[in-house]
């Protein structure tokens, strides 16, 4: 509808608006997208077949909405989306406090406005970006905050008793008439705040102190919530979970693919600001599979979670520690290497719960054993098993490599001190690597090279058939007995 021209309610009437409840707004406007086979939720991957078709249904089903899952499901992004199922603008009685639409007017001063005004009762334009509320739910917060309580101040400045209407303060869930209302964690909110949306979820309206108002509040609700918090900090009261029409479980990324599509998505800035530095392919994904160790490992509360966001703080870390190095060795480009991923545990260690055996082992100590599983994980994706125990008259694919190392009595030095020219030079010196990745590894970018190389060797190590020492500036590399004999 064209709303330049429309500025008075006798306007609105003859242009034909009709009105509609939010959730008939999401309905139709969700129905005219399907029919059409427009994308409804831009930028979420890997819910496609899972928690997207669920969320459609809830809400052509007109229900107010949970979304369950741990931290870093993008739960909160999917409830902000939904904006763009809004209308584009919907009609306000001008002045109103809590969006009074003219043909369904709820409050005492867009009532009296119309009978005194009729046809000239001045309307205004909503916008859907601006019919999104939000609110984080704390144990500080109260009814009054929510929805609303008496305003001494606005009594003594009307001179009003407190018997009168006109001298509530209504809260944040009146102000988002007619918008999307969202709380987030909702199981830290407590037990007392959440009996008092029972009667706003279950009747539509709210009840503020003795009064006898009642408003029928127009709100598509959608609440957030994590499981840890059934059991750590609160829980949602059954009564309220009763009052919720749908409750859709969230999940993380099911494949290192759609990982790494949501990474790129998220760190496409971080990738712009730094242009100069080259990414090999399995380094993303030896990046991506960092999380999918970390939901695996023992160390770690696996009912906590392990938020998408690690890849994403990881990612931003790798690259700074490259281009970091870059500019201390005088390159103008650089590729990363593996031994930049050390630069990304401040990135883990803040992203992971500890259970006990973790915190024995220590949070730092828990990140490299996580970087270190992944580099075995994607090693064993192109290159042989490495068994413990070799059957006799079986080939071993790695006997070349190892005894090239056995014959280096002064071990072998990666520096990240050298540039990337010497640094692949010094690669290039251990010629049964060149070997192996041509046998085993497929069509590559040949940049990629020197990272695959670095990956065999950090293999190798993981698998017992070399040792790594930490240098100040690097690692050095020696075969296993070599290693053991020069220590004795």
């Amino acid at each position: 509808m064209e709303t330049n021209n429309i500025n008075t309610f006798g306007q609105l009437k003859d242009a034909g608006y009709v009105y509609k409840s939010i959730k008939e707004e999401l309905r139709q406007n969700l129905l005219q997208k399907l029919m059409q086979k427009e994308i409804v939720f831009e930028g979420i991957h890997g819910y496609e077949y899972t928690v997207i078709p669920e969320l459609e249904r809830a809400i052509l089903s007109k229900h107010n909405i949970n979304l369950l899952g741990l931290r870093g499901q993008a739960k909160t992004r999917l409830a902000r989306q939904m904006v763009s199922l809004l209308d584009e603008y919907v009609p306000v009685v001008e002045g109103s406090e809590i969006n009074d639409d003219p043909f369904q007017p709820i409050s005492r001063y867009a009532k009296e406005l119309l009978v005194e005004k009729d046809d000239k009762t001045p309307i205004t334009w909503l916008h859907r970006n601006e019919r999104f509320a939000e609110k984080l739910a704390t144990p500080d917060v109260t009814v009054a905050d929510i929805i609303g309580d008496v305003d001494p101040i606005k009594a003594a400045n009307l001179k009003l008793t407190y018997a009168d209407d006109r001298v509530i303060h209504f809260g944040m869930i009146p102000r988002a008439n007619r918008c999307i209302f969202v709380i987030n964690e909702l199981p830290d909110l407590q037990a007392r705040i959440q009996v008092a949306l029972f009667n706003i979820l279950q009747e539509g309206d709210i009840q503020i102190r003795g009064f006898k108002l009642r408003l029928p509040m127009d709100i598509q609700f959608v609440f957030t919530a994590n499981p840890e918090d059934y059991t750590n900090r609160g829980s949602i009261v059954t009564p309220l979970k009763d009052r919720i029409g749908s409750q859709i479980l969230t999940h993380y990324p099911e494949s290192l693919d759609i990982a790494r599509t949501i990474t790129a998505q998220e760190t496409t800035a971080a990738q712009a600001e730094k242009p100069n530095v080259y990414v090999p392919e399995i380094a993303k994904d030896i990046l991506e599979q960092i999380s999918f160790e970390a939901r695996e490992s023992e160390f770690i509360d696996s009912k906590s979670g392990v938020s998408a966001r690690l890849s994403i703080t990881a990612f931003e870390n790798l690259l700074s520690t490259a281009e970091r190095r870059a500019l201390l060795n005088g390159d103008k480009n650089t590729t990363i290497r593996l031994s930049d991923f050390m630069g990304v545990i401040p990135a883990i260690t803040g992203k992971v719960e500890l259970v006990y055996e973790g915190e024995q082992e220590g949070v730092n100590g828990v990140a490299k054993q996580l970087i270190s599983d992944a580099v075995k994980t994607e090693f064993l994706n192109y290159f042989p098993k490495i068994e413990k125990l070799q059957k006799e008259g079986d080939p071993d694919p790695y006997e070349a490599l190892v005894g090239w190392f056995f014959e280096q009595s002064g071990g072998f030095e990666l520096l990240d001190t050298a540039n990337d020219n010497e640094f692949e030079k010094q690669l290039d010196k251990v010629e049964p690597l060149d070997d192996l990745i041509d046998t085993y590894v497929g069509d590559f970018n040949k940049k990629d090279k020197p990272f695959v190389k670095e990956v065999i060797l950090w293999a190798l190590v993981e698998f017992k058939k070399l040792s790594k020492y930490n240098l100040s500036d690097g690692l050095r590399f020696k075969d296993v007995y070599g290693g053991y004999i020069s220590g004795l």
